[in-house]
């Protein structure tokens, strides 16, 4: 097989006079970097550091890098105002790539893998392109991998600040949700018909149709809704080619805090919101309080919409969020995994939930996503990770083939040494210790004896999420990260409030008291929770109240357990659900052995 070469980069500054000297120059050198640089295709990084040492960043590919900077040098700065910074900017510098294997849709995939890795990171604040360049196979697609890794590397010899190692790219919550992902194929198939779906509601309905995207914990649902967001912003945008998309509104709604500050960062950065669009990524209920029936939008997206509210609750004094935001938009797209509700607050009764799902499905608007994206290991531990949630059943775990770390810890202290143990390995990437909510917490209160919030176990103990103190270069580090990529909190215990949505590459749970094991079956007990909007009775439509804790806490325990990506670390802190595990862990090592 044919060694790869590296690719040809060159670093110029922005603008006519050294361009011109850019072509001199490569035209004095072998015709090989010649033909590479001038004749063949090309991708292009134009950059320019700002005054709060961020950078603007416009990524491109072109077949004529000369002809193509020109136009972007005298024509697009009359068009749009970022060309006008960056060509009038006496500091803006371009990175031209070229490679001996570039061809069209090779160079297309580069582009977008460069949008993907630079949306994510942590020194650029706005990135341009106004395309999807999502390619399918071709002659040399097994090719980029190995050329991408390559031109990035060249790129960090460049410039450290702009281009980072890439395991921190990867670790950042803003890649995982970003739009630039290569999507599979079920995924493309369910965007082509959401898409579909929308521009025949514009044309035909006033407002109030849902689509609703169905899935389990690590089905891809994110990165679907985030793509689809991006693409419609796009269409938008571009709307004088196609009338239905012309001033097209579309807003982005997610009822979780860290879920929603991965979104507005990524939205800021591809310049999706601004001053005037401040509002189009949100909380359902700013969403709510802002918007008339009378003055309907025309797509409402949301994510993880098995958290809005089906009661009135503080500033929202409705009776059912997703009913709310179908009075306020012509299309309402919402992904929805009923075991992934958490509290009473968000509940809903069998016979509505039943009825939702077939009228979407009666309807033609329901989509089911099956595949497993997060979880890297096959199908047996998916399986088992499963049957303990859905089934309440510990079976013996199973040896994984692709390697995926399922382990069983005799106490909380080990599991946490092991977990920092990962967390300090650059391959392992971001892995945290989560727990069941069943340990007293009081979010901006201080308990009265100690200086934290604890998860307590036989003497062990370790702060719950976001208390410990940080420095002011932390905070302000932090201000824009997930609870997981701060740094600090290694030495925490997260809880299902702060990691629902997020990926872990190791992820240690403590199951606390509100999960027991009794004859050879999982139960849950809510006098072992301090989940009080899961062990509360929930006021239903017939005004009789019911406790829901048996499922909410499985739901609880669904979030935790679906977190990691590479391993799943446990420790139970009830006696005969840990022996039971241990059991099941030491019958896979004897069976192994025969």
């Amino acid at each position: 097989m044919e060694k790869i070469s590296s690719p040809i980069i060159r670093e110029i500054k922005y603008n006519e006079k050294d361009l011109e000297k850019f072509e001199d120059i490569i035209c004095k050198e072998e015709d090989t970097n010649k033909k590479i640089l001038l004749n063949y295709p090309t991708v292009y990084i134009i950059n320019d550091k700002k005054n709060n040492e961020k950078f603007s960043v416009y990524i491109g590919e072109t077949a004529d890098i000369k002809r193509r900077t020109i136009q972007h040098l005298n024509i697009d700065p009359k068009k749009h105002v970022e060309w006008e910074k960056l060509s009038t900017s006496e500091t803006s510098k371009m990175l031209v790539i070229g490679h001996n294997h570039f061809n069209k849709s090779l160079t297309l995939d580069i582009e977008n893998r460069l949008m993907l890795y630079l949306s994510s990171a942590d020194k650029v604040d706005s990135l341009y392109n106004r395309r999807m360049n999502e390619q399918n196979e071709y002659y040399t697609s097994n090719e980029l991998d190995s050329i991408f890794s390559k031109v990035w590397t060249g790129l960090r010899k460049i410039n450290k600040d702009l281009f980072p190692i890439e395991r921190i790219i990867k670790d950042s919550a803003i890649f995982k949700a970003s739009p630039f992902h290569k999507l599979t194929d079920e995924q493309i198939r369910a965007k082509d018909f959401i898409l579909l779906r929308i521009m025949e509601a514009l044309t035909r309905e006033k407002k109030g149709r849902l689509i609703l995207v169905a899935g389990e914990a690590g089905s891809g649902k994110t990165v679907l809704m985030s793509s689809l967001f991006y693409e419609l912003s796009q269409l938008e945008q571009n709307g004088d080619e196609n009338i239905i998309y012309k001033d097209l509104t579309s807003f982005l709604l997610v009822n979780h805090d860290q879920q929603l500050k991965v979104y507005q960062q990524i939205s800021n950065k591809l310049g999706i919101t601004s001053k005037k669009k401040s509002n189009l990524v949100s909380k359902p209920t700013t969403f709510i309080n802002n918007h008339s029936p009378e003055e309907p939008v025309d797509v409402v997206i949301v994510d993880e919409a098995h958290l809005l509210w089906t009661q009135g609750k503080q500033a929202y004094r409705g009776k059912n969020q997703l009913y709310d935001l179908l009075e306020r938009a012509k299309v309402v797209v919402a992904v929805f995994d009923p075991n992934q509700v958490l509290t009473t607050e968000q509940f809903w009764e069998a016979e509505e939930l039943a009825k939702l799902q077939h009228e979407t499905i009666q309807n033609n608007n329901y989509i089911l996503l099956a595949n497993q994206l997060r979880i890297n290991s096959d199908k047996q531990t998916v399986e088992w990770i499963r049957s303990l949630i859905d089934e309440q059943k510990i079976n013996v775990i199973p040896q994984d083939k692709k390697g995926y770390d399922l382990q069983i810890f005799d106490s909380p202290d080990e599991l946490h040494k092991a977990i920092k143990e990962k967390a300090k390995n650059q391959n392992a990437g971001i892995s945290r210790v989560i727990a069941t909510f069943d340990w007293d917490y009081v979010n901006k209160k201080k308990p009265e004896n100690e200086d934290y919030w604890n998860v307590k176990i036989n003497g062990w103990s370790l702060p719950w999420n976001l208390q410990l103190p940080q420095t002011k270069e932390q905070k302000i580090k932090n201000r824009n990260l997930s609870w997981a990529e701060q740094e600090q909190t290694i030495d925490e215990v997260g809880s299902t409030f702060t990691v629902q949505g997020f990926d872990l590459n190791y992820a240690g749970v403590i199951i606390g008291p509100s999960v027991k094991y009794r004859n050879n079956k999982i139960v849950f007990d809510r006098e072992g929770s301090r989940n009080k909007k899961a062990t509360q009775k929930r006021k239903l439509k017939d005004n009789s109240k019911e406790y829901f804790s048996d499922t909410l806490l499985k739901n609880e325990l669904n979030v935790l357990l679906t977190r990691g990506v590479n391993g799943l670390y446990i420790y139970a802190v009830d006696k005969e659900l840990q022996q039971a595990l241990v059991n099941a862990k030491k019958e896979m090592s004897e069976n192994n052995n025969e």
